[in-house]
């Protein structure tokens, strides 16, 4: 399999994967609040966050679409896919996480 059809499969998974995943958070804030307290303070910031990670979901489509052409969003793309990630392992490890991400196992 060459790089760019490699490139198309895992940058359109990721989009996915991240609509998926951020879309019911509109309808999940005050859960949150109830689940994991304290409750949100600033809605503005958690929304503000939701939607701009949103937004990026739709670089990733627009790479997998064609890679050859967005290579150079494809490093930033990365880097927001793992800034949350090793936040929550950070912080997780730091005990400063109240719940485990993704289904992690304490």
């Amino acid at each position: 399999m060459t790089a760019p059809r490699v490139a198309k499969r895992v940058f359109t998974i990721a989009g996915a994967y991240g609509v998926v995943v951020l879309l019911p958070l509109y309808g999940l804030e005050t859960r949150i609040g109830v689940n994991a307290p304290p409750p949100i303070t600033h809605p503005e910031f958690y929304y503000g966050f939701v939607g701009v990670a949103l937004a990026w979901q739709v670089v990733f489509f627009l790479i997998g679409r064609d890679p050859v052409r967005f290579r150079p969003m494809m490093l930033p793309s990365v880097l927001e896919k793992l800034g949350y990630g090793l936040a929550v392992v950070v912080l997780f490890a730091a005990a400063r996480a109240r719940t485990p991400a993704a289904g992690a196992v304490r």
